[in-house]
């Protein structure tokens, strides 16, 4: 669209116009937007004529990725937030992040005549796609990376892991080893940042994180690597789940913790205070995270360009039994 504004020398706006047959424009520009449109073989996407009218009182949320507890609860914070804000949400979900499906559930939900967007994901591949469809309504992303033309909420992921690795330095411990969540996550890179950032503010080593892909099947694997290696004397583990393998890694192989090696996750699952031992990690509310979502789409729906992310919620340290000085 914005392509065919350009080759006719006009507004975006007056090719949305032209495309819904609607009145306020000249017969000589409309007849030149519609030659554009020609010349460049421009096909509407199936969102042209839907928006016609916009006030429609439903909102579009995606789900894309493993339905995690993280995702799953915002998911329910915003749906809760949204009805009591009067709203209906039209919700698709994926298990898996396919391009050409995520594509496909923008233009049903803007076919329903939603009002605006949210997408829920976790990998930087959803952003990007929807960074590239003409939705022709607002969309907000869960995204804790900077995203151009994207309206943006997230925890401070950094800050979540600048408390986790302050606490572990805090009890002492100079030799901190990270287990990462996978490259394409945007939450993962930032909590490695963070890690990285605060070891570099205490002139420590920072050796390179060992990967994994938030299950608990790749927490034991890393466990086994580092209990191997016998560098470390804390682990700043990227979830909760991958923590649960690296408790029972430490158990398989004999070695106490916090006794030998010091554990702290992230999320703070329910389960996570009855891990053994209790897990000491960095507390995500998700339901207030839900809640940021939907005041930042009623931020857009009213001004959309002075409209603000929310992205300054930092997380919050939950000690438990899994941390303690260095023995020495």
């Amino acid at each position: 669209m914005f392509d065919v504004a350009r080759h006719a020398g006009v507004s975006h706006q007056t090719v949305s116009r032209v495309l819904n047959d609607l009145p306020g424009v000249a017969a000589a520009t409309r007849e030149r937007v519609r030659e554009s449109i020609a010349a460049l073989n421009y096909t509407p996407s199936p969102t042209a004529r839907a928006m016609a009218q916009r006030r429609s009182g439903s909102i579009g949320l995606i789900q894309a990725g493993r339905p995690d507890y993280g995702p799953s609860s915002a998911a329910l914070g915003f749906n809760e937030a949204a009805r009591e804000a009067g709203y209906a949400v039209s919700q698709a979900s994926m298990r898996t992040l396919d391009a050409d499906v995520l594509t496909q559930a923008v233009h049903r939900l803007v076919l329903q005549r939603v009002e605006a967007i949210v997408l829920i994901s976790g990998e930087r591949e959803g952003v990007d796609v929807l960074r590239g469809i003409d939705a022709g309504v607002p969309v907000v992303a869960v995204a804790s990376e900077p995203e151009p033309g994207l309206h943006r909420v997230s925890f401070d992921q950094s800050a979540g892991a600048r408390l986790a690795t302050e606490h572990l330095i805090g009890l002492g411990h100079r030799r901190i080893a990270h287990v990462a969540g996978p490259s394409d996550s945007m939450d993962a890179a930032e909590r490695r940042r963070g890690f990285a950032a605060a070891l570099e503010a205490h002139g420590l080593e920072v050796r390179e994180p060992v990967a994994g892909d938030w299950l608990a099947a790749s927490g034991h694997a890393a466990g086994r690597r580092l209990l191997d290696e016998g560098w470390a004397t804390a682990v700043f583990v990227g979830n909760d789940q991958m923590s649960l393998g690296l408790l029972h890694a430490c158990h398989d192989a004999g070695v106490a913790v916090p006794g030998e090696l010091s554990v702290v996750g992230f999320d703070d699952i329910p389960e996570a205070a009855f891990f053994t031992p209790p897990l000491t990690t960095v507390r995500q509310d998700f339901d207030s995270l839900g809640r940021d979502i939907m005041a930042t789409v009623a931020d857009v729906l009213r001004d959309e360009a002075a409209a603000p992310d929310h992205t300054s919620r930092v997380p919050e340290l939950v000690v438990r039994a899994s941390t303690a000085p260095p023995r020495g």
